[in-house]
């Protein structure tokens, strides 16, 4: 067996529960236009390029916004919300902090716009690569964004554990190579063999993320 040579996280509703607030948003844009948003069309997006939701958003709202104007539309807003509070997922911080006593590198891999993953990194220092949906090509479900987390660090993807609660979440980190600790959140992930499902991350430490992903610890 390998250790594990890092550990890579998503943002959005695996560190931070910020899928109420992208909700809120989107709700507030379709409002504007006299236009109706449902709990489902926010749930489809959940996990996806900003891109990607700003396409589905103008298609399912007929606004004569572009992709692009929606998406800065939505990261204005997230960006006011997030300066103003963060609410934490359960034992995510307590598992940063055993990674951290560990001395493995950690890496923060979102689609959030760097601007919304500001806040978070202001309160972590203890991100080694970054990755956001400004800075890819492609998008999750795509493997770029967690292929170019683990070139940033330096290590092969097969020897990382990432982190996720969606479904495009954790079919990009799987696609990469990386084992996934799955912690669904608003939608269902299904299983498969490179991926632990949880229902908290709480009382998880960098040892258990060894014994799912049959990797050791340094």
């Amino acid at each position: 067996m390998t250790t594990i040579a890092a550990v890579l996280w998503d943002l959005d509703g695996t560190l931070v529960d910020t899928e109420p607030l992208w909700m809120a948003a989107q709700h507030e844009l379709a409002a504007e236009f006299g236009k109706v948003w449902t709990q489902q069309d926010g749930l489809n997006l959940v996990g996806h390029s900003l891109l990607d939701s700003g396409a589905y958003i103008k298609q399912r709202l007929q606004l004569s916004m572009e992709p692009t104007e929606i998406v800065d539309y939505l990261v204005s807003r997230m960006a006011t919300a997030m300066r103003t509070h963060l609410d934490w997922r359960p034992g995510a911080r307590e598992l940063i902090e055993s990674v951290v006593g560990s001395g493995t590198p950690q890496a923060l891999v979102t689609m959030s716009y760097l601007p919304l993953a500001a806040p978070v990194l202001d309160v972590i220092g203890d991100f080694k690569a970054v990755v956001t949906g400004d800075t890819v090509t492609h998008g999750k479900p795509h493997p770029e964004p967690y292929l170019r987390a683990a070139a940033q660090l330096g290590v092969d993807p097969s020897e990382c554990v990432a982190i996720e609660d969606s479904p495009a979440g954790a079919t990009s980190a799987e696609a990469a190579g990386c084992h996934v600790v799955v912690v669904p959140n608003y939608v269902a992930v299904a299983p498969s063999e490179r991926r632990t499902l949880l229902t908290s991350l709480e009382g998880i430490g960098v040892h258990d993320l060894a014994r799912f992903s049959g990797l050791v610890t340094p």
